[in-house]
């Protein structure tokens, strides 16, 4: 993601989660990802590996995000993970190219 990108999706307030494919397999067995956690004055990146129906692993690259920001990061990747086998099931594409989501007052953070 290019820093005007990461400005563009700077949060006012809370934390933005974002997942980004970098390559999947066809059949929804797993994919990988690039992640962020970005908050108004930082970002961290991740990589992150997804297989259906396991838990998500989480890498940071360089510096990690404080653990409660890490975990938020962490449970949107495993419902991803989660959803790619029913929308394989359904003959839909199981890995989204983008997952973003925001988490702030009143929103689980």
């Amino acid at each position: 993601m290019t820093d005007a990108e990461l400005a563009r999706l700077r949060p006012t307030e809370g934390a933005r989660l974002v997942l980004e494919l970098e390559t999947a397999d066809g059949e929804g067995g797993g994919a990988r990802y690039r992640g962020w956690v970005i908050v108004t004055t930082a970002a961290w990146p991740y990589r992150i590996e997804l297989r259906a129906g396991a838990e998500p692993a989480l890498t940071a690259v360089g510096d990690a995000a404080p653990d409660d920001l890490e975990a938020a990061l962490a449970m949107i990747a495993r419902l991803t993970a989660r959803a790619a086998g029913k929308k394989g099931a359904d003959g839909l594409t199981p890995w989204p190219h983008r997952v973003q989501r925001w988490r702030g007052p009143g929103r689980g953070m």
